[in-house]
């Protein structure tokens, strides 16, 4: 499950990275199918970033990782 999400971000970063930011993986807890990601530079202060959060990195993840239920940022 981690490498997936880990692709999942990789083609996910240059979008970030155009805007400033990044997102990094922090953990998966595969028994709840909690992730936690932490995003940077521009993206941690970014009023937007729960939108990005949401309807960008959690919707991708949770659509092509089977168990994942949720990603939140720490």
């Amino acid at each position: 499950m981690k490498k997936q999400i880990e692709k999942i971000l990789e083609q996910l970063r240059p979008g970030l990275q155009m805007d400033g930011g990044d997102v990094e993986l922090v953990d998966v807890d595969e028994k709840t199918g909690l992730v936690r990601v932490r995003l940077l530079g521009h993206c941690a202060h970014c009023p937007m970033s729960q939108m990005t959060l949401k309807m960008g990195i959690e919707a991708q993840i949770v659509k092509e990782v089977k168990g994942v239920k949720e990603v939140i940022a720490v």
